[in-house]
């Protein structure tokens, strides 16, 4: 990362780069697993600074894509194989309890990893 940045900013950035493809992390998760920030503080330097990195696998706690950009995460959602349903909307959401990871290497294939 540029040393232009503040450090929380750096740390938030590297979780979402380590995010795998088809698997999200909530603001709320990245602060949790930073242990320290709260998912405000974590939208704030995704909206800032978040352009470089998957910043779509960093989502809101209700699945819905980020309001303003639904059609190109979607679309990256779409290829990397996101979990995704319609709501009773008929709004896509992504299926959180599937798709969520909790930031454990996972390379076991198995479904704990995700929380």
């Amino acid at each position: 990362m540029s040393a232009e940045l503040p450090e929380y900013a750096e740390r938030v950035l590297e979780v979402a780069e380590r995010i795998p493809p088809g698997r999200v992390m909530t603001y709320g998760d990245v602060a949790e697993w930073l242990g320290v920030g709260g998912p405000r503080q974590v939208g704030r330097v995704m909206a800032l600074y978040g352009a470089a990195v998957p910043w779509w696998r960093v989502v809101r706690a209700d699945g819905r894509p980020l309001p303003g950009s639904e059609h190109r995460a979607l679309e990256h959602y779409r290829a990397e194989g996101t979990p995704l349903r319609d709501s009773a909307g008929g709004e896509p959401r992504l299926v959180m309890r599937r798709a969520r990871w909790d930031g454990r290497d996972g390379r076991d294939g198995g479904d704990e990893a995700h929380i």
